[in-house]
């Protein structure tokens, strides 16, 4: 199958993908929980309940609003959001972008350190330092994110003074949430290096390597490394989307940041079901679009792969 081809499938089942996803949250969410008991005050009368009701189209019968919210859905329509009453897509567009550019810093962070932790401690099994790799990646797996981001704050903001403890606007309000978010991430990342590069280094073909001369540089960089990146490339793409679907929320509340994350977390506790399906349907195309770019990059570092 040509790479064209196989794109177009993709997008394809893509859109499909995107629209059971929206169906299921759309029921989800409308059977979660009354938003009226959630917009109006304990003392509201029936006839404000009512009112309210009527106004959000809640009283219609729900395939009628599922045929409604689809119809919107096919033109780009996502209503207003009942908590912010805005459109939902200007809602989105204030805090997408700025998650976006956060989790691809901390992406970024974690690829720079992970990959050069793997290797070091894959090309010493059992040593110190491997063991003490491990201890590092497991740690930042384990440890709560929250928990990492108040620590990075106690000594790098309280302690030292070097960066801001909370807030928007520079390139030092990103640092300490993008270290945060990045540390399990690269836990993972270390892990699968390592462990992918310890398979290649004890290969065959890295044996024959050896016995004709080539260099360990050699071997571990322009052979090895490329072999383990169809791994590596799988779950850098897995950690990012998973970041960017709402793992990233409890970071950015403790640091005040006002990214994606926080928005769904907010979004769930107003019960805002035109905005929540919103997010998911941005979070479903992204998670779509990555994998579709991690599929076509494994044929960059794996010449076998023919689509």
């Amino acid at each position: 199958m040509g790479m064209s081809k196989y794109i177009a499938q993709r997008l394809l089942f893509t859109l499909f993908v995107v629209l059971g996803i929206s169906i299921l949250i759309f029921f989800i969410t409308h059977i979660v929980g009354n938003p009226v008991d959630i917009m109006l005050p304990l003392q509201a009368t029936d006839a404000e309940r009512l009112a309210l009701t009527q106004a959000l189209g809640l009283d219609r019968p729900i395939l009628e609003q599922l045929w409604t919210f689809l119809s919107d859905f096919a033109v780009g329509d996502f209503g207003m959001s009942w908590w912010q009453n805005r459109p939902c897509m200007e809602v989105i567009m204030d805090r997408l972008p700025i998650s976006m550019w956060l989790i691809l810093l901390a992406s970024i962070i974690s690829v720079v350190c992970a990959i050069p932790l793997g290797i070091v401690a894959a090309y010493r099994p059992g040593s110190a330092l491997d063991r003490v790799v491990t201890i590092f990646s497991t740690a930042g797996i384990c440890f709560p994110p929250f928990w990492i981001g108040l620590m990075l704050m106690l000594i790098f903001a309280v302690k030292l003074g070097w960066l801001p403890t909370s807030g928007m606007g520079t390139w030092k309000h990103l640092v300490l949430p993008a270290v945060t978010i990045s540390f399990r991430p690269m836990g993972h990342l270390a892990q699968i290096v390592r462990f992918e590069m310890i398979q290649q280094l004890n290969a065959l073909y890295a044996v024959t390597a050896r016995a004709k001369g080539v260099t360990e540089m050699s071997l571990l960089f322009k052979h090895a490394l490329k072999n383990i990146m169809t791994a590596s490339l799988t779950m850098i793409g897995n950690d990012y989307c998973k970041q960017l679907g709402g793992l990233s929320a409890a970071v950015e509340v403790v640091f005040g940041f006002a990214g994606f994350g926080h928005l769904i977390s907010e979004t769930i506790e107003n019960m805002d079901f035109p905005l929540l399906q919103a997010e998911v349907f941005f979070v479903a195309i992204i998670v779509c679009l990555i994998n579709l770019l991690t599929d076509i990059l494994y044929a960059a570092f794996d010449p076998r792969i023919r689509y």
